[in-house]
Protein backbone atom coordinates (compact mmCIF):
# COMPACT_ATOMS: atom_id res chain seq x y z
CA UNK A 1 0.00 0.00 0.00
CA UNK A 2 1.09 3.55 -0.62
CA UNK A 3 2.76 5.38 2.71
CA UNK A 4 1.35 8.63 3.91
CA UNK A 5 2.89 10.49 6.71
CA UNK A 6 1.19 13.73 8.26
CA UNK A 7 2.44 15.59 11.28
CA UNK A 8 0.41 17.92 13.28
CA UNK A 9 2.21 20.99 15.81
CA UNK A 10 1.37 21.16 19.51
CA UNK A 11 1.95 24.73 19.41
CA UNK A 12 -1.84 26.39 19.86
CA UNK A 13 -5.57 24.93 20.19
CA UNK A 14 -6.00 23.33 17.12
CA UNK A 15 -8.39 25.21 14.45
CA UNK A 16 -10.60 25.15 11.50
CA UNK A 17 -8.02 25.52 8.67
CA UNK A 18 -6.14 22.74 10.23
CA UNK A 19 -9.32 20.83 10.11
CA UNK A 20 -10.69 21.32 6.44
CA UNK A 21 -6.99 21.74 5.31
CA UNK A 22 -5.57 18.41 6.93
CA UNK A 23 -7.45 16.45 9.46
CA UNK A 24 -10.88 15.60 7.67
CA UNK A 25 -8.85 14.25 4.70
CA UNK A 26 -6.54 12.03 6.60
CA UNK A 27 -9.93 10.38 8.62
CA UNK A 28 -12.27 10.47 5.61
CA UNK A 29 -9.81 9.62 2.77
CA UNK A 30 -5.99 8.66 3.72
CA UNK A 31 -6.52 6.16 6.52
CA UNK A 32 -8.59 4.05 4.02
CA UNK A 33 -6.66 3.79 1.00
CA UNK A 34 -3.12 3.83 2.17
CA UNK A 35 -0.87 2.65 5.01
CA UNK A 36 -1.25 6.21 7.32
CA UNK A 37 0.79 7.36 10.24
CA UNK A 38 -0.27 10.36 11.79
CA UNK A 39 2.16 12.36 14.13
CA UNK A 40 1.91 14.64 17.24
CA UNK A 41 5.38 16.82 16.54
CA UNK A 42 5.75 17.75 19.68
CA UNK A 43 9.75 18.24 19.28
CA UNK A 44 8.94 20.37 16.47
CA UNK A 45 7.46 22.79 19.34
CA UNK A 46 10.60 23.22 21.13
CA UNK A 47 12.26 25.87 18.68
CA UNK A 48 10.53 29.00 20.21
CA UNK A 49 10.21 30.12 23.69
CA UNK A 50 7.50 27.15 25.36
CA UNK A 51 5.92 26.11 28.42
CA UNK A 52 6.84 22.64 29.31
CA UNK A 53 3.27 21.86 30.61
CA UNK A 54 1.39 23.86 27.82
CA UNK A 55 3.17 21.61 25.18
CA UNK A 56 1.82 18.19 27.02
CA UNK A 57 -1.62 19.71 27.34
CA UNK A 58 -1.60 20.59 23.98
CA UNK A 59 0.14 17.26 22.78
CA UNK A 60 -2.79 15.52 24.32
CA UNK A 61 -5.36 17.95 23.08
CA UNK A 62 -4.15 17.24 19.26
CA UNK A 63 -3.80 13.66 19.69
CA UNK A 64 -7.61 13.56 20.98
CA UNK A 65 -8.60 15.81 18.03
CA UNK A 66 -7.01 13.32 15.78
CA UNK A 67 -9.22 10.63 17.13
CA UNK A 68 -12.35 12.76 17.25
CA UNK A 69 -12.11 13.65 13.77
CA UNK A 70 -12.50 9.80 12.93
CA UNK A 71 -8.65 9.02 12.85
CA UNK A 72 -9.05 5.41 13.92
CA UNK A 73 -6.18 3.71 15.16
CA UNK A 74 -7.40 0.18 14.33
CA UNK A 75 -6.95 1.40 10.62
CA UNK A 76 -3.95 3.62 10.64
CA UNK A 77 -0.92 4.55 13.32
CA UNK A 78 -1.15 7.80 15.78
CA UNK A 79 1.62 8.55 17.50
CA UNK A 80 3.68 11.10 19.26
CA UNK A 81 7.05 12.17 17.92
CA UNK A 82 8.75 12.17 20.98
CA UNK A 83 8.20 8.74 21.81
CA UNK A 84 10.39 7.39 18.97
CA UNK A 85 13.90 8.04 18.99
CA UNK A 86 14.28 7.15 15.23
CA UNK A 87 13.11 10.54 14.44
CA UNK A 88 16.23 12.95 16.15
CA UNK A 89 18.78 9.66 15.23
CA UNK A 90 17.79 10.02 11.32
CA UNK A 91 17.66 14.27 12.13
CA UNK A 92 21.43 14.30 12.92
CA UNK A 93 22.28 12.21 9.48
CA UNK A 94 20.55 13.84 7.13
CA UNK A 95 21.74 17.62 9.07
CA UNK A 96 25.47 16.20 7.57
CA UNK A 97 23.53 16.15 4.11
CA UNK A 98 21.84 19.50 3.74
CA UNK A 99 23.65 22.91 3.52
CA UNK A 100 23.45 26.05 5.95
CA UNK A 101 22.18 28.28 2.53
CA UNK A 102 19.03 25.73 2.12
CA UNK A 103 18.38 25.99 5.63
CA UNK A 104 18.42 29.97 5.83
CA UNK A 105 16.72 30.28 2.58
CA UNK A 106 13.57 28.14 4.04
CA UNK A 107 10.69 31.19 4.61
CA UNK A 108 9.71 30.61 8.18
CA UNK A 109 13.40 30.97 9.72
CA UNK A 110 13.61 34.21 7.71
CA UNK A 111 10.97 35.81 8.80
CA UNK A 112 11.30 34.66 12.22
CA UNK A 113 15.01 35.56 12.63
CA UNK A 114 14.77 38.88 11.20
CA UNK A 115 11.70 39.92 13.32
CA UNK A 116 13.71 38.73 16.43
CA UNK A 117 16.88 40.45 15.14
CA UNK A 118 14.81 44.03 14.76
CA UNK A 119 13.95 43.21 18.33
CA UNK A 120 17.59 42.81 19.31
CA UNK A 121 17.11 39.20 19.66
CA UNK A 122 18.30 36.06 18.50
CA UNK A 123 16.86 32.78 17.26
CA UNK A 124 17.58 29.07 18.50
CA UNK A 125 19.26 26.97 16.26
CA UNK A 126 16.41 24.34 16.12
CA UNK A 127 14.70 27.04 13.77
CA UNK A 128 17.50 27.32 11.38
CA UNK A 129 17.21 22.97 11.62
CA UNK A 130 13.64 22.38 11.95
CA UNK A 131 13.35 21.36 8.65
CA UNK A 132 15.69 18.54 8.50
CA UNK A 133 13.69 16.96 11.30
CA UNK A 134 10.45 17.61 9.38
CA UNK A 135 12.15 15.47 6.41
CA UNK A 136 13.61 13.09 9.47
CA UNK A 137 9.93 12.65 10.22
CA UNK A 138 8.97 11.70 6.56
CA UNK A 139 11.69 9.93 5.20
CA UNK A 140 11.97 7.46 8.48
CA UNK A 141 9.09 5.67 7.43
CA UNK A 142 9.33 5.22 3.60
CA UNK A 143 6.94 7.76 3.10
CA UNK A 144 5.43 8.21 -0.27
CA UNK A 145 2.86 11.26 0.12
CA UNK A 146 2.98 13.44 1.81
CA UNK A 147 -0.60 15.01 2.42
CA UNK A 148 -0.07 19.07 3.26
CA UNK A 149 -1.43 22.76 2.93
CA UNK A 150 -0.01 24.89 0.48
CA UNK A 151 2.74 26.50 2.66
CA UNK A 152 3.89 23.28 3.90
CA UNK A 153 4.86 22.35 0.19
CA UNK A 154 8.67 24.13 0.25
CA UNK A 155 9.42 21.64 3.04
CA UNK A 156 8.49 18.76 1.48
CA UNK A 157 10.49 19.64 -1.64
CA UNK A 158 13.04 20.11 0.62
CA UNK A 159 12.69 16.35 1.83
CA UNK A 160 12.97 15.35 -1.54
CA UNK A 161 16.03 17.50 -2.36
CA UNK A 162 17.65 15.35 1.07
CA UNK A 163 16.49 11.88 -0.11
CA UNK A 164 17.99 12.48 -3.59
CA UNK A 165 20.81 13.96 -2.62
CA UNK A 166 21.28 10.95 0.33
CA UNK A 167 20.67 8.20 -2.24
CA UNK A 168 23.28 9.50 -4.90
CA UNK A 169 26.11 9.50 -2.35
CA UNK A 170 25.25 6.81 -0.07
CA UNK A 171 23.29 4.31 -2.10
CA UNK A 172 19.32 3.95 -2.62
CA UNK A 173 17.84 4.27 0.83
CA UNK A 174 14.53 6.52 1.15
CA UNK A 175 11.64 6.63 -1.02
CA UNK A 176 11.78 10.09 -2.33
CA UNK A 177 7.95 11.41 -0.94
CA UNK A 178 5.55 13.22 -3.04
CA UNK A 179 3.46 16.31 -1.49
CA UNK A 180 -0.75 15.69 -2.14
CA UNK A 181 -3.11 18.66 -1.50
CA UNK A 182 -6.68 18.48 -0.86
CA UNK A 183 -9.08 19.80 -3.42
CA UNK A 184 -10.72 22.51 -1.35
CA UNK A 185 -9.56 24.77 1.38
CA UNK A 186 -6.11 23.61 1.42
CA UNK A 187 -5.29 27.06 3.04
CA UNK A 188 -8.29 28.56 5.30
CA UNK A 189 -7.40 32.27 5.65
CA UNK A 190 -7.76 34.31 9.10
CA UNK A 191 -11.55 35.53 8.78
CA UNK A 192 -10.27 39.38 9.94
CA UNK A 193 -7.02 39.12 7.47
CA UNK A 194 -8.07 36.97 4.89
CA UNK A 195 -4.89 37.62 3.35
CA UNK A 196 -2.87 35.68 6.34
CA UNK A 197 -3.46 32.04 7.53
CA UNK A 198 -5.47 30.93 10.16
CA UNK A 199 -3.13 29.56 12.11
CA UNK A 200 -2.88 28.22 15.59
CA UNK A 201 0.39 29.48 17.67
CA UNK A 202 0.89 33.46 16.55
CA UNK A 203 -2.75 34.81 16.98
CA UNK A 204 -5.77 34.48 19.93
CA UNK A 205 -7.86 36.61 18.23
CA UNK A 206 -11.26 36.65 16.39
CA UNK A 207 -10.17 35.48 13.40
CA UNK A 208 -9.06 32.57 14.24
CA UNK A 209 -11.77 29.55 14.56
CA UNK A 210 -11.08 26.76 17.26
CA UNK A 211 -11.99 23.72 16.87
CA UNK A 212 -13.74 23.56 20.33
CA UNK A 213 -15.05 27.25 20.22
CA UNK A 214 -18.23 27.03 21.14
CA UNK A 215 -21.21 27.13 18.77
CA UNK A 216 -22.37 30.78 19.65
CA UNK A 217 -18.46 32.50 19.68
CA UNK A 218 -17.84 30.17 16.00
CA UNK A 219 -21.32 32.04 14.81
CA UNK A 220 -20.00 35.32 16.31
CA UNK A 221 -16.32 35.10 14.71
CA UNK A 222 -18.18 34.33 11.31
CA UNK A 223 -20.96 36.87 11.31
CA UNK A 224 -17.75 39.43 12.25
CA UNK A 225 -15.78 38.38 9.17
CA UNK A 226 -13.95 40.49 7.28
CA UNK A 227 -15.40 41.33 3.81
CA UNK A 228 -14.17 43.18 0.42
CA UNK A 229 -15.34 46.94 -0.26
CA UNK A 230 -17.96 45.63 -3.38
CA UNK A 231 -20.94 45.08 -2.25
CA UNK A 232 -21.75 41.90 -4.96
CA UNK A 233 -20.49 38.29 -3.74
CA UNK A 234 -17.47 37.13 -6.34
CA UNK A 235 -15.70 34.12 -5.77
CA UNK A 236 -11.95 35.84 -6.80
CA UNK A 237 -9.41 35.14 -4.85
CA UNK A 238 -7.17 37.93 -5.77
CA UNK A 239 -9.94 40.57 -6.03
CA UNK A 240 -11.89 39.24 -3.54
CA UNK A 241 -10.36 37.56 -0.66
CA UNK A 242 -12.18 37.65 1.91
CA UNK A 243 -15.60 36.81 0.13
CA UNK A 244 -13.51 34.11 -1.60
CA UNK A 245 -12.27 32.47 2.00
CA UNK A 246 -15.81 32.28 3.08
CA UNK A 247 -17.26 30.68 -0.14
CA UNK A 248 -14.15 28.22 0.71
CA UNK A 249 -15.08 27.21 4.25
CA UNK A 250 -18.56 26.92 2.89
CA UNK A 251 -17.66 24.64 0.38
CA UNK A 252 -15.17 22.49 2.53
CA UNK A 253 -18.12 22.48 5.30
CA UNK A 254 -21.19 21.68 2.88
CA UNK A 255 -19.88 20.45 -0.42
CA UNK A 256 -20.23 22.16 -3.49
CA UNK A 257 -17.63 24.35 -5.69
CA UNK A 258 -16.82 28.33 -4.17
CA UNK A 259 -17.61 29.48 -7.27
CA UNK A 260 -20.98 28.19 -8.26
CA UNK A 261 -21.84 29.05 -4.50
CA UNK A 262 -20.86 32.81 -4.87
CA UNK A 263 -23.41 32.83 -7.38
CA UNK A 264 -26.12 32.27 -5.12
CA UNK A 265 -25.62 35.33 -2.73
CA UNK A 266 -26.54 38.97 -3.25
CA UNK A 267 -25.47 39.85 0.07
CA UNK A 268 -22.26 39.11 2.46
CA UNK A 269 -25.07 39.03 5.28
CA UNK A 270 -26.52 35.96 4.14
CA UNK A 271 -23.52 34.28 3.03
CA UNK A 272 -22.04 34.80 6.76
CA UNK A 273 -25.30 33.17 8.30
CA UNK A 274 -25.12 30.36 5.94
CA UNK A 275 -21.34 30.14 6.79
CA UNK A 276 -21.60 30.06 10.20
CA UNK A 277 -23.76 27.36 10.37
CA UNK A 278 -22.30 25.08 8.07
CA UNK A 279 -18.96 25.48 10.43
CA UNK A 280 -21.00 24.80 13.31
CA UNK A 281 -22.43 21.55 11.83
CA UNK A 282 -19.19 20.42 10.80
CA UNK A 283 -17.78 20.69 13.64
CA UNK A 284 -20.54 18.92 15.95
CA UNK A 285 -19.63 15.52 15.83
CA UNK A 286 -15.69 16.23 16.43
CA UNK A 287 -16.48 18.22 19.42
CA UNK A 288 -19.05 15.19 20.79
CA UNK A 289 -16.33 12.88 20.20
CA UNK A 290 -13.34 14.70 21.96
CA UNK A 291 -15.75 15.60 25.18
CA UNK A 292 -16.28 11.79 25.14
CA UNK A 293 -12.54 10.77 24.97
CA UNK A 294 -11.36 13.33 27.33
CA UNK A 295 -13.53 11.71 29.83
CA UNK A 296 -11.51 8.16 29.29
CA UNK A 297 -8.05 8.84 28.98
CA UNK A 298 -7.01 5.43 29.39
CA UNK A 299 -7.81 4.88 26.08
CA UNK A 300 -5.83 8.00 24.77
CA UNK A 301 -2.32 6.40 26.47
CA UNK A 302 -3.04 3.15 24.68
CA UNK A 303 -3.19 4.50 21.13
CA UNK A 304 0.03 6.78 21.88
CA UNK A 305 1.65 3.64 23.22
CA UNK A 306 0.67 1.00 20.50
CA UNK A 307 1.50 3.76 18.00
CA UNK A 308 4.48 4.00 19.01
CA UNK A 309 5.31 0.44 19.12
CA UNK A 310 4.19 0.19 15.61
CA UNK A 311 5.95 3.09 14.77
CA UNK A 312 9.67 2.60 16.11
CA UNK A 313 8.89 -0.79 14.23
CA UNK A 314 8.90 0.93 11.00
CA UNK A 315 11.00 3.16 11.17
CA UNK A 316 14.02 1.70 12.89
CA UNK A 317 15.10 -0.43 9.52
CA UNK A 318 15.16 2.61 7.53
CA UNK A 319 17.36 4.56 10.27
CA UNK A 320 19.53 1.63 10.59
CA UNK A 321 20.29 1.33 6.80
CA UNK A 322 21.09 4.97 6.58
CA UNK A 323 23.47 4.66 9.19
CA UNK A 324 24.89 1.93 7.35
CA UNK A 325 24.95 3.79 4.30
CA UNK A 326 26.92 7.12 5.92
CA UNK A 327 29.70 4.80 7.26
CA UNK A 328 28.60 4.24 10.89
CA UNK A 329 29.43 1.48 12.91
CA UNK A 330 26.58 -0.85 13.63
CA UNK A 331 26.24 -1.52 17.38
CA UNK A 332 26.68 -4.86 17.27
CA UNK A 333 30.12 -5.01 15.58
CA UNK A 334 30.66 -1.92 18.34
CA UNK A 335 30.09 -4.59 20.96
CA UNK A 336 32.20 -7.42 18.94
CA UNK A 337 35.07 -4.95 19.64
CA UNK A 338 35.19 -4.50 22.65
Amino acid sequence: MTRVFSGIKPTGHLTLGNYLGAMRRWAAVDQHRADALFCVVDLHALTVDHDPSRVRRLSRQATTLLLATGVDPELCTVFVQSHVDEHARLSYVLECVATDGEMRRMIQYKEKAAREKRRGGSVRLSLLTYPVLMAADILAYGTDEVPVGDDQAPHVELTRDLAVRFNQRYGHTFVVPRTTHPDVAARVMNLQDPLSKMGKSDDVGPGIVYLLDEPDVVRKKVMRAVTDSERDVVYDREERPGAANLLEILAACSGGDPKTLGDAYDSYGALKKDTAEAVVEALKPLRERHKELCADPGHVEGVLRDGAERARAMARPVVDAAYRAVGLLPASAAGAGR
